[in-house]
């Protein structure tokens, strides 16, 4: 039953990123937009995470609830070494959501639309920025729980290099996500091309990023090269995930739209599997070469049955209606698929 607790906390750190990461991306994608496409930006983005924009965020909650429940003292870690960054990036999805409401919902439009489309936009960079931090600190060796500093234990545990670099991939990758998925609910060519182009931008942004992490992972002594390059997973994952985005350009350049969104996430499940499969079932790195390990530091085993029983159960009910809201709302005459 571990092994399916385990499955669920990656299946659903996979999918906030692919899903939540996309709405993310629509913001990211809006700041930048120049002033007068921003308008039509906005009506497009409306359109495909409007309706079910909130329900996102339930990946993240089960996340939480996985370590919270049945890995203790890792969720204890991250949440107190980690608590700044995490702060800052639930406010980032509080003030998102709350712009997204009040701009899209108010009955009167008026010059409070000044206020929530910065916060919007803004809230939708800084929230992925740090969620690429947390997870690049979870797996730096900085984190260190016997420091007897406020700054080593709370501040260099998460800002350097390494931990930044991770969290502008992130946002690169949120940013190419929601452009990719963007292209579908265009409403004309013009359109189409304009998100093809900030799939582009944001493309060549992750692969500058990807390496500015490399960099950084070297300089800070970090295995990551044998991490994604030690393994035969993580090899065979690199090259399907370079072949699909070759193949993905492809099909853009010839018109054929229908398979882009499958491929970006392809995509960005290869990058997850890749820089996970190494240094698992350790979910934490400590400083000086300590580890909190999913096996190891797991709760009691009633628990993990318990909670293992719980998802189970839970997907049963839940994923069906979910999925079918996403097809219900993404359905809808003259949209091109």
């Amino acid at each position: 039953m571990l092994y399916v607790v385990i499955t669920f906390l990656w299946v659903s750190i996979l999918l906030y990123l692919l899903l939540g990461g996309a709405d993310f991306g629509a913001g990211i994608i809006e700041l930048f937009t120049s002033k007068k496409n921003k308008s039509v930006t906005r009506k497009t983005l409306y359109s495909a995470i409007g309706p079910i924009w909130e329900a996102n965020h339930m990946w993240l909650i089960i996340a939480i609830v996985i370590l919270f429940v049945g890995f203790p003292v890792i969720y204890t870690t991250m949440s107190v070494n980690l608590h700044i960054p995490l702060t800052i990036m639930l406010l980032g999805i509080i003030a998102r959501g709350t712009a997204f409401t009040f701009r899209h919902y108010d009955a009167v439009v008026d010059d409070m639309q000044n206020l929530y489309n910065p916060i919007f936009a803004w809230s939708s960079f800084v929230t992925p920025l740090f969620l690429g931090i947390i997870a690049g600190s979870a797996v730096s060796g900085h984190i260190d729980p016997g420091a007897t500093s406020f700054l080593d234990a709370y501040i260099f545990s998460w800002l350097h290099w390494f931990a930044v670099a991770v969290g502008l991939f992130t946002v690169s990758i949120c940013g190419f996500l929601a452009s990719v998925y963007l292209i579908g609910e265009a409403d004309n060519e013009n359109d189409r091309l304009r998100f093809a182009h900030k799939a582009q931008f944001f493309n060549i942004a992750a692969v500058l990023c990807g390496i500015l992490v490399f960099v950084a992972s070297f300089a800070e002594n970090i295995p990551l090269l044998d991490w994604v390059f030690g393994n035969w997973v993580g090899r065979i994952a690199i090259f399907s995930a370079t072949a699909s985005l070759i193949l993905m350009w492809y099909l853009l350049y010839q018109g054929k739209i229908a398979l882009l969104r499958p491929l970006a996430g392809f995509q960005v499940t290869m990058i997850l599997l890749t820089t996970t499969y190494k240094h698992f079932p350790n979910i934490v790195i400590l400083k000086n070469g300590g580890y909190l390990s999913l096996m190891e530091h797991s709760g009691h085993e009633k628990t993990i049955y318990t909670l293992g029983m719980a998802l189970l159960l839970g997907s049963i009910f839940i994923l069906p209606a979910l999925f079918y809201l996403i097809y219900s709302f993404q359905k809808k005459e003259g949209a091109i698929h």
